[in-house]
Protein backbone atom coordinates (compact mmCIF):
# COMPACT_ATOMS: atom_id res chain seq x y z
CA UNK A 1 0.00 0.00 0.00
CA UNK A 2 1.92 2.94 -1.15
CA UNK A 3 0.64 6.73 -1.36
CA UNK A 4 -2.02 8.27 0.17
CA UNK A 5 -5.00 7.06 2.13
CA UNK A 6 -7.83 7.09 -1.04
CA UNK A 7 -11.25 5.90 0.00
CA UNK A 8 -10.08 2.19 -1.38
CA UNK A 9 -7.67 1.61 0.99
CA UNK A 10 -9.16 2.65 4.02
CA UNK A 11 -11.88 -0.10 3.01
CA UNK A 12 -9.13 -2.50 2.60
CA UNK A 13 -7.57 -1.94 5.77
CA UNK A 14 -11.16 -1.88 7.23
CA UNK A 15 -11.88 -5.31 6.07
CA UNK A 16 -8.39 -6.64 7.41
CA UNK A 17 -9.52 -4.87 10.40
CA UNK A 18 -12.36 -6.43 10.74
CA UNK A 19 -11.28 -9.77 9.91
CA UNK A 20 -8.32 -9.62 12.30
CA UNK A 21 -10.90 -8.06 15.39
CA UNK A 22 -13.14 -11.44 14.85
CA UNK A 23 -10.07 -13.69 15.72
CA UNK A 24 -9.87 -15.74 18.71
CA UNK A 25 -6.66 -14.77 19.12
CA UNK A 26 -6.21 -12.19 21.64
CA UNK A 27 -3.29 -10.74 20.34
CA UNK A 28 -4.97 -10.50 16.75
CA UNK A 29 -8.28 -9.21 17.75
CA UNK A 30 -6.27 -6.31 19.55
CA UNK A 31 -4.86 -5.28 16.64
CA UNK A 32 -8.12 -5.69 14.10
CA UNK A 33 -9.73 -3.24 17.17
CA UNK A 34 -6.55 -0.63 16.73
CA UNK A 35 -6.61 -0.28 13.13
CA UNK A 36 -10.68 -0.35 13.14
CA UNK A 37 -10.02 2.56 15.60
CA UNK A 38 -7.43 4.62 13.59
CA UNK A 39 -9.46 4.64 10.44
CA UNK A 40 -12.48 6.09 12.60
CA UNK A 41 -9.97 8.82 13.77
CA UNK A 42 -8.89 9.75 10.33
CA UNK A 43 -12.37 9.79 9.13
CA UNK A 44 -12.69 12.34 12.09
CA UNK A 45 -9.60 14.29 10.97
CA UNK A 46 -10.93 14.65 7.19
CA UNK A 47 -14.14 15.99 8.59
CA UNK A 48 -12.22 18.67 11.19
CA UNK A 49 -9.91 19.31 7.84
CA UNK A 50 -12.95 19.71 5.32
CA UNK A 51 -14.41 22.51 7.76
CA UNK A 52 -11.64 23.95 8.76
CA UNK A 53 -10.45 25.01 4.67
CA UNK A 54 -14.35 25.71 4.49
CA UNK A 55 -13.96 28.23 7.11
CA UNK A 56 -10.86 29.62 5.18
CA UNK A 57 -12.47 29.80 2.27
CA UNK A 58 -15.43 32.11 4.12
CA UNK A 59 -12.64 34.12 5.61
CA UNK A 60 -10.96 34.59 2.34
CA UNK A 61 -14.07 36.18 0.64
CA UNK A 62 -15.35 37.85 3.51
CA UNK A 63 -13.25 41.00 2.86
CA UNK A 64 -14.75 44.19 1.50
CA UNK A 65 -15.24 44.35 -2.55
CA UNK A 66 -12.22 45.49 -4.85
CA UNK A 67 -13.63 48.12 -7.60
CA UNK A 68 -14.40 45.15 -9.50
CA UNK A 69 -17.30 44.04 -6.95
CA UNK A 70 -14.36 41.16 -6.20
CA UNK A 71 -14.49 40.23 -2.41
CA UNK A 72 -10.68 40.90 -1.06
CA UNK A 73 -9.06 38.59 0.76
CA UNK A 74 -9.09 38.86 4.81
CA UNK A 75 -5.07 39.07 5.94
CA UNK A 76 -5.74 37.53 8.92
CA UNK A 77 -6.99 34.39 6.83
CA UNK A 78 -3.98 34.36 4.26
CA UNK A 79 -1.56 34.85 7.66
CA UNK A 80 -2.66 32.27 9.52
CA UNK A 81 -0.84 28.77 9.96
CA UNK A 82 -1.37 26.18 7.39
CA UNK A 83 -4.01 23.33 8.02
CA UNK A 84 -1.51 20.83 7.81
CA UNK A 85 0.79 22.62 10.70
CA UNK A 86 -2.25 22.42 12.86
CA UNK A 87 -3.74 18.76 12.54
CA UNK A 88 -0.37 17.13 12.52
CA UNK A 89 0.05 17.95 16.15
CA UNK A 90 -3.84 17.25 17.09
CA UNK A 91 -3.27 13.93 15.18
CA UNK A 92 -0.24 12.60 17.30
CA UNK A 93 -1.56 13.98 20.26
CA UNK A 94 -5.27 12.05 19.61
CA UNK A 95 -3.40 8.93 18.74
CA UNK A 96 -0.26 9.00 22.17
CA UNK A 97 -3.68 9.66 24.31
CA UNK A 98 -5.84 6.77 22.37
CA UNK A 99 -2.52 3.97 22.80
CA UNK A 100 -1.94 5.32 26.35
CA UNK A 101 -5.49 4.93 27.14
CA UNK A 102 -5.52 0.99 25.95
CA UNK A 103 -2.25 -0.54 26.88
CA UNK A 104 -2.48 -2.17 30.16
CA UNK A 105 -0.61 -0.42 33.30
CA UNK A 106 2.67 -2.34 33.39
CA UNK A 107 3.76 -1.26 36.77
Amino acid sequence: MRGRLDDEKLETLRSWGAGLAADGRDELRAAGKAILILIEEIERLQVDLWHILDQSDIAATSGTPDEDGVPAASGEALAGPEPHDELEPTLRDRLLRLLDSRLPDKR
